[in-house]
């Protein structure tokens, strides 16, 4: 029998589809995502051509990455919040004009320094866009269809980071190195007029009684994560004075944001929210996730040139099988998590991708670029299933006024996995690979690398298997 669902509006909804308003507004939602995602992969094509262009050494070149990325980290959670108090949808819809703005300043950047800056402008417009459009799931979609809509986040994140570096080749090839910001442009324009049309409006409560905008906290928190992700990202991997330095001032910011948001009348984040076995559980298992997946990123190329021999071009086209892959089991994902649940869905792709960080390890030592494939194959689609099914358990039952800050806490925790992987598993990958230089080391060396660094990247799963099942013990013990 089909079963039948009020979607928010009012409106019925059955299994066969959606209402044409929940639709276009997934649609915006969708193009938002899409959007922060090319972002961040169609500017790191564009550093060789930036570096000759504006005259300047690569390590300066790379601050147009690291700029967007660290406004993303260290703003997200901040930007969350400001959306629970002041309106989500008018938030966004800023969000949205900001990165497009931005997009065209960065396109006209006469100099590295302001394209740069304008590229931090761009990260913190992507930093709204991420947080809210993970928040508006549970306010557009009905809850019944929670984790298709996050099924189809994840696809629409991950055909913008499998497209962009294509993207970005063509379009410089084509129009020069402008071409790759100024293609946001119409996307962004595409995106305001969708959001706009059919997102639901903002439910404020009187001004008089909501909550203030935790200022300090925001300072501290943002300084703390900038900190870190600095200390994880500068010196390419090498720890010297700054990096320590910079890990010291973050654990001392992230004490003085524990204590101020412990006396705070209206705190950034509430603490006791970390009382919740299955949110501190969703929050630690998607951090260790994403560090896996950063090693895919990190250690494939070297493997794949270095120990099986191909060249550029051939690498390219292997590393584009996760992006792919993940594109198309996004929305499958999603529809996984509809019947199964959350909770069995997030198991079984950790699961997934415990047996693909294995076959990593193992297979393509012994069966080449078809067994590194076949691994990526099965890691991908595990890693999909677990994503929407994560971001579904928590963004289902949250309520309406923390949705923001909680949807910037699981952005968050993906990305401190994220510089955490690049830094830590290429370390341990450049330490079993026990060479000087990473980029000359004999095959047999980095063979060797790689079945180190996956042995550790399934452990990794491994705990974070167990740390859900304690999580999701933890909180049925509670509510009994």
């Amino acid at each position: 029998m089909k079963s039948i669902v009020a979607g928010e509006d009012g409106a019925i909804v059955g299994d066969a589809g959606l209402t044409a308003s929940v639709r276009w507004a997934l649609a915006g939602l969708s193009l938002s995502m899409l959007l922060s995602s090319l972002g961040t992969s169609i500017a790191n094509v564009g550093l060789p051509t930036l570096a000759q262009a504006f005259g300047a050494a690569f390590q300066d070149v790379q601050w147009v990455v690291i700029a967007y990325l660290l406004a993303i980290t260290a703003l997200i959670v901040g930007v969350g919040r400001l959306g629970d108090i002041v309106g989500r949808r008018r938030l966004l819809l800023g969000g949205i004009a900001l990165f497009t703005a931005a997009s065209v300043l960065c396109g006209l950047a006469p100099t590295l320094w302001l394209l740069v800056a304008a590229r931090a402008m761009q990260g913190l417009g992507a930093a709204i866009m991420m947080a809210l459009t993970m928040a508006f799931v549970g306010e557009a979609v009905p809850k019944a269809r929670v984790g298709s809509a996050m099924g189809l986040l994840g696809t629409m994140s991950a055909i913008g980071t499998a497209l962009g570096p294509s993207l970005g080749g063509a379009l410089i090839a084509g129009f020069g190195w402008q071409a790759i910001f100024f293609v946001n442009v119409p996307l962004g324009v595409a995106t305001f007029l969708l959001a706009r049309r059919h997102l639901p409006a903002d439910r404020l409560a009187p001004k008089a009684d909501r909550p203030g905008f935790d200022a300090l906290g925001t300072l501290l928190l943002a300084a703390t994560l900038a900190a870190y992700a600095l200390a994880m990202t500068l010196g390419r991997g090498g720890f010297d004075a700054l990096n320590i330095a910079l890990l010291a001032a973050a654990l001392v910011g992230g004490g003085l944001f524990l204590f101020a948001e412990a006396r705070a009348a209206s705190p950034l984040i509430r603490l006791a929210m970390f009382r919740d076995p299955m949110l501190s559980a969703s929050l630690a298992t998607n951090a260790l996730v994403a560090t896996v997946m950063m090693a895919t990123l990190v250690v494939g190329p070297f493997h794949l040139s270095r120990a099986l021999g191909l060249d550029a071009a051939a690498v390219g086209l292997v590393m584009a099988v996760g992006p792919v892959v993940a594109a198309f089991s996004g929305v499958p994902a999603g529809r996984i998590v509809d019947r199964l649940g959350a909770p069995a869905a997030i198991v079984a792709g950790l699961i997934g991708m415990a047996a693909g960080a294995a076959a990593l390890s193992l297979a393509p030592v012994e069966l080449g670029v078809v067994g590194y494939m076949a691994a990526i194959v099965v890691l991908t689609p595990g890693y999909q299933l677990f994503q929407a099914a994560n971001n579904t358990a928590v963004m289902a039952d949250i309520p309406a006024d923390r949705r923001g800050v909680v949807s910037g806490l699981l952005n968050l925790s993906r990305n401190i996995g994220l510089v955490t992987g690049a830094s830590a598993l290429g370390a341990v990958f450049a330490a079993a690979a026990a060479a000087p230089d990473i980029t000359t080391a004999p095959p047999d060396a980095v063979a060797g690398g790689m079945r180190v660094t996956f042995a550790a990247a399934t452990a990794l799963i491994v705990v974070a298997i167990a740390v859900a099942a304690a999580g999701r013990a933890a909180a049925a013990g509670a509510r009994r």
